[in-house]
């Protein structure tokens, strides 16, 4: 479908949003436990991009599945299942994954801070997994042009 330098590339700025995203949450997480921010208006700040998180990684999975990138797929697609778990665990009278009563009632920030970090971990490592395969799929073939075998051409 797309050349593999362009799926890599948009894998690659998927990825860095999604780190900036993770980054704002962490943030955002550590005011509230510094009383900097109330949990009505922290929990509403995050659940705000719960859903664009989830269904860009999604997209991402697609597009993954469609290059036929099959190995960056299987590494993608428990990420994707856990965050539609995510989702799909909250109760119908919650606010969304993060809900003002229960995050500090029930101790739950801790949790929240403690996903994130992890999340930001496997993050961290899938942006350098995406950008090795872009600097290989930019190499990919010889980049040495060789009239012949043991000839090497230096000039443009």
């Amino acid at each position: 479908m797309l050349p593999e330098t362009v799926t890599f590339s948009i894998t690659l700025l998927v990825y860095g949003s999604i780190l900036l995203l993770l980054i704002y949450y962490v943030l955002t997480l550590a005011d509230l436990e510094s009383d900097y921010l109330n949990a009505q208006e922290c929990c509403s700040r995050l659940n705000f991009w719960v859903i664009p998180k989830f269904g860009i990684h999604a997209l991402l999975c697609i597009l993954l599945l469609l290059g036929g990138h099959w190995i960056m797929l299987l590494l993608n697609m428990p990420m994707a299942i856990w965050l539609g778990y995510e989702l799909q665990r909250q109760p119908r009278d919650s606010l969304g994954v993060y809900d003002p009563i229960d995050i500090h009632s029930r101790g739950l920030l801790k949790v929240h801070l403690r996903n994130c970090m992890i999340y930001l971990g496997y993050y961290f490592v899938m942006f350098f997994v995406a950008m090795y395969c872009l600097i290989s799929s930019l190499i990919k073939g010889d980049p040495i042009k060789r009239h012949e075998e043991g000839e090497f051409i230096t000039e443009f």
